[in-house]
């Protein structure tokens, strides 16, 4: 704001003092001159310097420090004689030219400044800024990081077998009829984590199986064994790929879901209204969806198992040219009650991973739209991580126990 109305300059803060009669006169563009003589660099000033008016660039005052004399810049000074009006726009640009000469350690000298502009520089530089003031980019010690990184994964296994024992109780409080629980609530979710599932559980299956039709096509080749192929889809399906691949299929596509749906009721504080009105939200929100995916995921599993081996039936008897009824009979030779019980064991496993993961992310959600994101993506990759992580420990067991 210009400085038009200066009745009096006893603070020193005024520019140049103004009188009523003169405020209406034509403004004057702001000048600028640069003059250097040995070791000083003149600054001239004049015109009026109004920032709603523009001022003069900067530049000028840079390339008097470097060039026009061969003795470097020892002192820089000011001429005012001819100065005008002026409001922050003149204290921005003797901010630059102070830095400027603190940068080239040269002299700056402000007595020949208006009395307004030398007391803000004064009031300026009467705090310096404090070396602490800032946020360091140091890097803390490795064994702080590596102690801050163990305190927060035990908190996060506190915290979800905390969950786990939760959903527990409220099982055994359904069990016993005393659980605030609907069943409609239980069916909803079977529908949406079962029947509307199966496109994308066969699809990925069946893509499955025929890339373990062809992998095993390839190699069994070479030694004349290309038999086996049935052998090697059918074994490979039934214990591993297809109960894990349709473990993360639904922690993409149904624990996401878990997280955001509870999330959102979490930022809509619906979840607080539940307390409020004596709701259990274990029972009431998580324990029906547990259950769904508990019942639904033995009967995806094998599903996928059937998927896949269609994947490699077809690879086998167009490609390989074995007959159908043979590559059937290999099948239901090779497939063993164990295979079929382990695979869907760790099918119902991995549904109930999905979905305490899902919950308890969205159970922890923040109260914010970007909150309800950061809890979904935290879901996804929680569950995925323990579902890879808990299949190698199942397979260390089986085969530490021959299985």
């Amino acid at each position: 704001m210009a400085n038009d109305e200066r009745p009096k300059d006893e603070g020193g803060l005024a520019g140049k003092k103004i009188d009523k009669e003169e405020q209406g006169h034509e403004t004057t563009a702001a000048r600028l001159t640069v003059e250097r003589e040995d070791g000083l660099l003149q600054i001239g000033l004049a015109g009026d310097w109004l920032a709603q008016t523009g001022i003069p660039g900067f530049g000028p005052v840079e390339k008097g420090f470097v060039a026009g004399g061969p003795s470097p810049v020892r002192a820089m000074e000011f001429r005012t004689g001819s100065l005008g009006r002026w409001d922050s726009g003149l204290m921005t640009f003797v901010l630059k030219c102070f830095d400027l000469c603190a940068q080239n350690k040269a002299e700056f000298r402000s007595q020949t400044l208006p009395s307004g502009v030398a007391a803000l520089l004064r009031l300026s530089q009467a705090v310096p800024e404090e070396k602490d003031a800032m946020r360091g980019d140091a890097k803390p010690p490795f064994f702080e990081r590596l102690g801050l990184l163990t305190i927060a994964g035990v908190r996060e296994a506190r915290s979800m077998l905390t969950f786990a024992g939760e959903n527990v109780l409220a099982f055994f409080k359904l069990l016993r009829g005393k659980a605030q629980f609907r069943w409609v609530d239980t069916f909803l979710v079977m529908q949406e984590c079962g029947p509307k599932a199966l496109g994308i559980v066969a699809l990925i299956n069946f893509l499955i199986g025929l890339i373990l039709a062809f992998i095993g096509a390839t190699e069994l080749r070479r030694f004349g064994a290309s038999i086996y192929t049935a052998d090697l889809v059918a074994i490979a399906t039934v214990r591993e790929m297809g109960c894990i691949m349709t473990g993360i299929i639904m922690c993409g596509r149904t624990g996401a879901a878990f997280a955001a749906q509870l999330g959102t009721m979490k930022v809509n504080q619906e979840i607080e209204a539940f307390q409020t009105f004596g709701f259990n939200p274990i029972e009431f929100l998580v324990l029906p969806r547990m259950l769904a995916l508990i019942v639904m995921m033995p009967v995806l599993v094998l599903f996928a198992d059937l998927i896949s081996i269609l994947g490699g039936f077809l690879v086998s008897t167009l490609m390989l040219h074995i007959t159908p009824a043979l590559y059937i009979n290999r099948t239901v030779h090779t497939i063993t009650v164990t295979s079929f019980l382990l695979g869907v064991f760790k099918g119902t496993y991995f549904g109930i991973v999905v979905a305490l993961t899902g919950c308890l992310r969205g159970m922890q959600c923040g109260t914010n739209a970007a909150a309800v994101g950061l809890a979904t993506t935290s879901a996804v990759v929680t569950g995925i991580t323990v579902i890879i992580a808990s299949d190698g420990i199942f397979a260390v067991i089986c085969n530490a126990l021959r299985i």
